[in-house]
């Protein structure tokens, strides 16, 4: 449980922060490092701290810590195999460190970075011009980095949505003329509206306010396979059960069917 704290309360932070209706992309992003590279810290040094807290939360209870002893099992040796059995020779607190402890951190870790690379993607095109601050803090030479970059991603073959070198002159303007109080997407785009004199630029904050960007994921909430087998009570031949799965799953194509053309088609 001590595990599941560390893990989950940083994490739960982060949540409330990414659900709060002022919070922008560059933070998001921001947040998420640092919440991996707190994970990743903990857990190389966190388990031995995790221990310790255990042990005194058993103390307190009147429990005896400690882990309990696994049975030694001997398994057969083939002739290739190596003689050591590191593996049997763990202590039950590497055992609980390297199959429990490290299988949650990596997989903690693992959907983390999956998650949200598409959210890491967006901010590689996009990130200069999330804030004015973002965009004012830029040379020359390095806005001039991020307008290709921008150009690359917004091309199709021989179109471009923007001109990569009036983009760069219209944001070198920009940089002048922005307001330090213009700090989100939405106050730059209607601020270079009223200017009317920037038109890569206008295009380019109209893409960003539009592009989808998300961190979820489809996961099925239910499984056809179990509700057939929790239906049926039976033993099948696979062949029966998905052709049962597929009924069911396709139920609609299913329900324009007709069944006397079917059952003439089976009799012939």
């Amino acid at each position: 449980m001590t595990i599941w704290y560390e893990v989950l309360r940083p994490i739960n932070q982060v949540s409330k922060l990414l659900q709060s209706e002022d919070m922008c992309i560059d933070t998001c992003v921001m947040n998420m490092n640092d919440l991996i590279i707190h994970l990743n810290k903990y857990r190389e040094e966190g388990f031995e701290a995790a221990l310790n807290t255990a042990t005194s939360i058993a103390l307190d209870m009147g429990l005896e810590p400690g882990f309990p002893k696994k049975r030694l099992t001997r398994r057969k040796k083939y002739f290739d195999e190596d003689n050591e059995e590191d593996d049997e020779d763990k202590s039950p607190e590497d055992s609980f460190k390297c199959f429990y402890f490290n299988v949650v951190m990596d997989a903690a870790l693992m959907s983390l970075q999956t998650r949200f690379d598409q959210m890491k993607e967006f901010q590689r095109i996009f990130g200069f011009l999330f804030s004015s601050r973002n965009l004012k803090s830029l040379v020359h030479d390095k806005l001039k980095e991020c307008c290709e970059i921008l150009a690359d991603a917004l091309q199709d073959g021989d179109k471009e949505d923007v001109d990569r070198d009036d983009l760069f002159q219209e944001l070198k303007m920009l940089q002048n003329v922005l307001p330090d109080d213009k700090d989100t997407v939405i106050q730059i785009l209607d601020f270079v509206k009223i200017m009317g004199c920037y038109p890569n630029t206008t295009i380019a904050y109209r893409i960003l306010l539009t592009v989808p960007v998300t961190v979820a994921t489809a996961e099925r909430s239910f499984s056809k396979l179990k509700i057939l087998k929790n239906y049926l009570r039976s033993t099948m031949s696979q062949e029966r059960l998905n052709g049962l799965a597929i009924l069911s799953i396709e139920h609609n194509v299913l329900e324009k069917l007709d069944y006397d053309a079917i059952v003439d088609d089976f009799a012939s």
